[in-house]
């Protein structure tokens, strides 16, 4: 899993790997090669990106490099991981992330909800609050409520965020699996 584009310049040496892997038995009727590429992706906006991935390849490189790696004959996915509360796990917003990861030539599609972990300045928890209240305001009570007192959202909020994913992978024809 990368959100790199420099996974371009490894692709002749991955190939090589993916030959002389040793698949499981499950696996060996379904892959000719033992090296799947994935990209992570909490949001595909710019903006958003920009926002709660400062530095990091912005999406449509992301984007544009799955569908290279596609091209060369790799098995491509697209990890939507952390989705944002609110942000990046509405039906509307997963519809069109699903689609795009489609379009660029993503094989499959796996989707995760944010974890928040720790109380002190450096953690993540911390840092993902004091964004959220520079940012979106409005959000912060919202998603304390999905949290709780716990480092994940509740089992209810994870189980629709699993079905809405897999009713949307179904209908853009995309597995919400690798195989």
């Amino acid at each position: 899993m990368t959100r790199s584009p420099l996974i371009l310049r490894d692709l002749e040496l991955l190939k090589k790997i993916g030959k002389k892997a040793m698949l499981p038995r499950e696996l060996q009727d379904k892959m000719d090669q033992g090296v799947i590429i994935s990209f992570s992706f909490s949001n595909m906006d710019p903006e958003l990106a920009q926002i709660f991935e400062p530095g990091a390849p912005k999406p449509q490189e992301r984007l544009e490099t799955m569908k290279k790696c596609k091209e060369a004959g790799f098995l491509v996915g697209a990890v939507l991981m952390p989705l944002l509360p609110f942000l990046s796990d509405t039906e509307e917003y997963l519809n069109y992330m699903i689609g795009q990861a489609k379009e660029y030539g993503a094989d499959f599609v796996l989707a995760s909800g944010l974890t928040l972990f720790g109380e002190g300045p450096a953690d993540c928890k911390t840092r993902y609050y004091k964004v959220l209240e520079e940012n979106f305001p409005d959000l912060v009570p919202k998603t304390r409520a999905v949290f709780g007192n716990s480092f994940a959202p509740s089992r209810s909020y994870q189980r629709e965020l699993y079905l809405r994913v897999k009713n949307l992978s179904k209908n853009h024809g995309i597995r919400n699996r690798v195989y």
